[in-house]
């Protein structure tokens, strides 16, 4: 099988679905592997460490989606690339389908192959293992952005995370404790701030109370719980989804009205639909928009997540 990686080009950068040793691997199973130039650019791989792996260099995308019998990628194919897409072909990616009725229609109508990473199945504890790892990533992330959007001029609110002496530390609030949601918290509860995390039924809330103590307080999501929480919070993560479906949205603009000014919302479910009515999409170009003066940041590109159970 001739597998072939198109550069990703979105918002800006580029990103590779290959590594060098990883292209060693897919040879020593009898596959042959095409990549486009200057694929690796992002990761710090070169045209000549990909041919020292023994690829071959495309030069363009267009010769990958001709010639791959499977194309590899990060995320969703563009519009231009799914029309490249041929009947049995295959496509290997995230796809996110839940959320975007026109991607969903073209890949049909291009008769390929489209499997979805965020949908490959394993045996327990790890359900989802090739989405678990990314959502890790993102949880620790959204701390991290949470953090930066809570500073002044980006906020209204001026807050640190940590706090420090006299002045009380950030509260942070987390919608779902799977995998994006518990590393969330973790580094949230690491960073001094204080935690509130909520779920829809309590094995996740035990497993992360046993983790990490009392440095987190743990509840079952209902409408109301979520409603007095958010009156209290600094930032708010959204870590909840439905494998292959619509993220349920668990706040209303309603809600989001009585939360402080300035305020942050990391949507990390936006990937299928977004958690929080008032979520959009948005990109590392520009990554957040305000909506009632609550900071919303919603970037598709490298946030991904795992339901809790």
């Amino acid at each position: 099988m001739l597998i072939g990686v198109p550069k990703e080009i979105k918002v800006h950068e580029y990103r590779v679905g290959l590594t060098p040793e990883s292209v060693r691997a897919v040879l020593s199973h009898g596959h042959r592997v095409l990549i486009e130039r200057n694929a690796g650019l992002g990761i710090g791989a070169t045209d000549a460490d990909y041919r020292a792996a023994g690829a071959t260099i495309a030069d363009s995308a267009a010769q990958v989606f001709a010639e791959a019998e499977l194309v590899v990628k990060i995320k969703e194919p563009l519009a231009p690339e799914r029309a490249q897409l041929r009947a049995g072909q295959a496509l290997f990616t995230y796809l996110h389908l839940a959320p975007d009725a026109q991607q969903t229609r073209e890949l049909v109508d291009s008769g390929a192959i489209a499997i979805a990473y965020e949908t490959v199945t394993g045996p327990p504890p790890n359900r989802l293992p090739l989405l678990a790892p990314m959502s890790e990533v993102a949880g620790r992330m959204s701390i991290q952005v949470a953090a930066h959007y809570l500073e002044r001029p980006r906020s209204e609110r001026g807050v640190l995370i940590s706090g420090a002496g006299g002045v009380p530390p950030a509260r942070i609030v987390v919608l779902g404790t799977g995998v994006v949601g518990a590393n969330a918290a973790q580094v949230a509860v690491a960073m001094s701030a204080e935690v509130i995390a909520l779920n829809r039924t309590s094995g996740p809330l035990d497993r992360l109370a046993a983790a990490l103590g009392p440095r987190v307080k743990t509840m079952i999501s209902t409408p109301e719980a979520i409603e007095a929480r958010l009156r209290e919070a600094d930032a708010v993560i959204g870590a909840a989804l439905v494998p292959g479906a619509r993220a349920p949205k668990l706040v209303t603009r309603k809600m989001l009205k009585g939360m402080k000014a300035g305020a942050v919302v990391v949507d990390v479910s936006i990937d299928q639909g977004g958690c929080f009515e008032t979520s959009r999409p948005t990109t590392h170009a520009d990554p957040v928009c305000t909506v009632d003066r609550i900071v919303h940041y919603c970037g598709r590109v490298q946030m991904s997540n795992v339901t809790s159970s």
